[in-house]
């Protein structure tokens, strides 16, 4: 004891006292002195009394940094004090990664979480569980005037990272048998893991979360995009967040971090990411309809089309049966054109603008209309240009290709040559809308087509 500082010992036999007086004066705050209770918490609280009563009371806790409980609440296997270690290998996310600032975790008997709090007291920017994890002579001499009692509620204290017995799992937890050894009918040649829950990686990874979600600087850095104004720091969005609860309407049952979160756990999204295809946003194409194309309800309607084409040239009818059939699917084709250019529509205005969009300017004005809002140059070009009549020129070529009889050593239909892409092309006059113009285009171009099927018919009579 001579070895200690006088001036140092006092001041934490100080900071002891001052906190045995505030929860004494908590517990008394209405109570008169001449209460019954009130000199029993006299008793209670006096420093000394108050400090042997803790050190017994130490082994009910452990501090931990992993913990049993979150896994099952009923479990009594241990938890485990395992602070993180440096370097933290880079390619894990553990609780290696929290580095030296990380906060410890408490489990076991929530009445005696008076005792964490006690050790948790900073004095001269250290924690008195610090010191006695370090040794510190100075607090063990602040503990009693008696060495022996001393040191005895020093190693008491120190207790409190180790669990109260050997390392145990429990019928309640998690467990996983590995195959160490070559022979899984053997079962020496398997390990039991028993996972726990990181609960100060996961303490860390709350408040972080936290500060991104409600700080003051993340919300003046979200207005700022809302204003579209800039902001000296960006923020962090977790889209699909989902919240976890332990411990029900007592989350200190859990653990001292537990409670602190009032039993809430994050959890990120794991689910795979919904696939939007290349075709929806068709930037990196020279046309529109190659995307259109690959949309499974226009390959389907595009193969009976063909079939109805087929089938009519072969049998040499064009009667009425078959052009209801042929006029039923182009129509679909025309529902499905206008699927696509109202789902086009729905992309931010302006995604023509990307410097690799290949599209041709017509089809950009059939597709991104809303750029011109913003785009006073893209505007100007839309108002004088003939883009519908472009785009029914860009469909009956796309058409006419998808039609084509593609077996080898047969002929194309010739009423899908030419004449067709030439009618669609040189079709004049206004129209009200696209569809209107497209519907018009149809029509004219099935009346032709039906009387180039009967001229036609005997290429497809062996067929």
């Amino acid at each position: 004891m001579a070895t200690v500082h006088s001036d140092e010992m006092a001041q934490l036999r100080a900071a002891v006292h001052q906190f045995i007086d505030e929860r004494f004066q908590a517990k008394t705050e209405k109570l008169t002195p001449d209460d019954p209770e009130y000199q029993k918490l006299v008793e209670q609280f006096d420093h000394d009394r108050w400090l042997a009563n803790a050190a017994r009371r130490v082994s009910q806790l452990q501090i931990v940094t992993h913990s049993l409980k979150p896994l099952h609440p009923d479990a009594k296997g241990s938890s485990l004090h395992a602070p993180p270690q440096t370097p933290a290998d880079e390619a894990l996310i553990d609780t290696n990664v929290i580095g030296d600032e990380f906060t410890v975790d408490v489990v076991g008997n929530a009445a005696a979480l008076d005792v964490f709090k006690f050790l948790n007291t900073e004095v001269d920017g250290r924690t008195l569980l610090a010191r006695v994890q370090e040794l510190d002579p100075a607090l063990q001499a602040a503990f009693s005037d008696d060495a022996d009692t001393a040191r005895e509620r020093m190693e008491q204290f120190a207790g409190i990272t180790e669990p109260g017995g050997p390392h145990t799992s429990h019928t309640l937890a998690k467990q996983l048998f590995w195959l160490v050894g070559e022979d899984p009918t053997d079962d020496a040649a398997f390990h039991l893991l028993a996972p726990l829950y990181p609960t100060s990686l996961v303490h860390a990874i709350h408040q972080t979360i936290n500060h991104d979600r409600f700080s003051d600087e993340a919300k003046t850095a979200r207005q700022a995009r809302r204003d579209n104004k800039p902001h000296e720091h960006g923020y962090n969005d977790y889209p699909d967040l989902a919240i976890q609860r332990f411990g029900g309407t007592k989350p200190q049952n859990i653990s001292q971090l537990n409670s602190e979160r009032r039993g809430e756990s994050y959890l990120f999204s794991s689910a795979p990411p919904l696939w939007q295809s290349r075709d929806i946003a068709p930037i990196n194409a020279r046309t529109a309809f190659r995307a259109f194309g690959r949309r499974p309800a226009v390959r389907a309607t595009v193969s009976r089309l063909r079939r109805a084409i087929t089938d009519s040239a072969a049998s040499g009818r064009n009667n009425m049966h078959m052009r209801n059939r042929r006029d039923r699917l182009t129509g679909e084709l025309i529902d499905e054109l206008i699927v696509f250019t109202h789902a086009m529509r729905q992309l931010e205005p302006g995604w023509t603008a990307a410097w690799d969009c290949d599209l041709p300017a017509h089809q950009q004005y059939w597709l991104d209309p809303e750029r011109a809002e913003t785009d006073a140059d893209f505007a100007r070009a839309m108002a004088t240009a003939d883009w519908q009549n472009a785009v029914c020129g860009d469909f009956s070529r796309w058409l006419s290709r998808q039609l084509q009889w593609g077996r080898r050593g047969q002929t194309a239909p010739p009423a899908l040559g030419d004449p067709e892409y030439r009618h669609f092309r040189d079709q004049p006059g206004e129209r009200l809308d696209f569809r209107n113009a497209i519907e018009i285009e149809l029509t004219d171009w099935q009346q032709r087509l039906d009387t180039e099927l009967a001229e036609t018919a005997e290429v497809f009579s062996d067929v």
